[in-house]
């Protein structure tokens, strides 16, 4: 099983000074894609800043908002298309004011900055795939079901949402179900409950990979199954927020200690004490490094490893990425070893 963070998530609303990395965009459209979903068009703010960078299913950009906000979306647009990137946001009632700025202030012709794309939750190639989403959730799914329709790949969906009305984009799945030999379940939830995956599962075609992204509750009743039902490595997931810890796991601190860290760019060696943040010692002579969530579950604040042997406390990186030691997630991690390198 693979995991990886998307959708909208809740992140800290800190403002930030602007990254190396910012690209400005205009809002070259604004439109309903459901109740209480509002789908945003990115284009180069100058013709002269040229083309996007290419995607893949599953990436997502950085969402810097006129307030300094920074949210993480799902790029859910045609993926071909290098002259513009599309997401979609839901409003969230309880969430801590991004999404809010986003249908109240951003409108045709404003001017935002964008981070990215990356990608923790690439689509692999498989003989066929099943497809979880639950409301915002269905954004990275979107694009993933584009791409295996185009290769003619056999695909189903499996799409939960509260209402008919508040689930976006079911009129595009199922055209592309009727002109790919798809298949798409639409499971409102106060027409028809909650979505049966343990059907889904016990049926599964050998050599089916399960790609899944929705709340929590949807993710939690997915792995669980999964654990039973699916072979190992079939299901991956993307959450929108930090997993919750089980009882019983140590979430505090009281074993960490002090570590060196080289910035190699800047040409500078700090200590980072056992009761402070690598990224908050790094930001003091490094401040505009990106981050986001402060938690380990957007992957703003990748940075990579030049030398030493991190301590990955993130749920971005998958269990091969952490062994290669290439990147770590800064907001969360430490060291294991005397002395990190870090490309900064």
């Amino acid at each position: 099983m693979s995991t990886s963070i998307a959708g909208n998530r809740p992140v800290s609303s800190q403002e930030q000074t602007s990254s190396p990395g910012d690209r400005r965009v205009r809002i070259a459209g604004r439109r309903e894609a459901a109740e209480g979903v509002v789908e945003l068009t990115l284009v180069p703010a100058e013709t002269a800043d040229g083309p996007f960078e290419a995607w893949e299913p599953g990436a997502h950009i950085d969402l810097v908002l006129p307030s300094g906000t920074v949210r993480q979306y799902s790029l859910c647009g045609p993926g071909e298309r290098s002259d513009e990137y599309v997401v979609a946001v839901l409003r969230e009632a309880d969430g801590r004011g991004g999404s809010a700025e986003v249908h109240d202030r951003l409108t045709e012709g404003s001017l935002v900055s964008i981070r990215g794309p990356r990608n923790h939750f690439r689509l692999a190639e498989a003989d066929r795939y099943l497809f979880l989403a639950g409301g915002i959730g269905v954004t990275p799914i979107l694009a993933m079901v584009r791409r295996a329709a185009a290769a003619g790949t056999p695909w189903t969906l499996i799409y939960g949402g509260r209402t008919r009305s508040s689930m976006a984009y079911t009129a595009e799945l199922s055209e592309l179900a009727a002109s790919s030999g798809g298949e798409v379940a639409l499971v409102p939830q106060d027409e028809l409950g909650h979505p049966d995956f343990a059907a889904a599962f016990a049926d599964l075609p050998e050599g089916t990979a399960v790609y899944a992204c929705g709340p929590e509750p949807m993710l939690q009743a997915a792995e669980t199954l999964s654990e039973t039902l699916l072979p190992v490595g079939t299901l991956h997931l993307e959450r929108f927020g930090a997993k919750p810890v089980p009882d019983g796991e140590r979430t505090d601190t009281d074993t960490d200690t002090s570590f060196e860290v080289e910035l190699a760019r800047s040409a500078r060696t700090l200590t980072v004490p056992a009761d402070r943040r690598l990224i908050d010692v790094v930001r003091e002579v490094v401040p505009q490094v990106p981050f986001s969530c402060e938690e380990g579950y957007c992957g703003s604040c990748e940075t990579a490893v030049l030398d030493g042997t991190p301590d990955h406390r993130d749920q971005v990186l998958t269990p091969e990425e952490r062994d290669s030691n290439e990147t770590m997630m800064i907001c969360v991690g430490r060291c294991l070893s005397r002395k990190l390198v870090l490309d900064l």
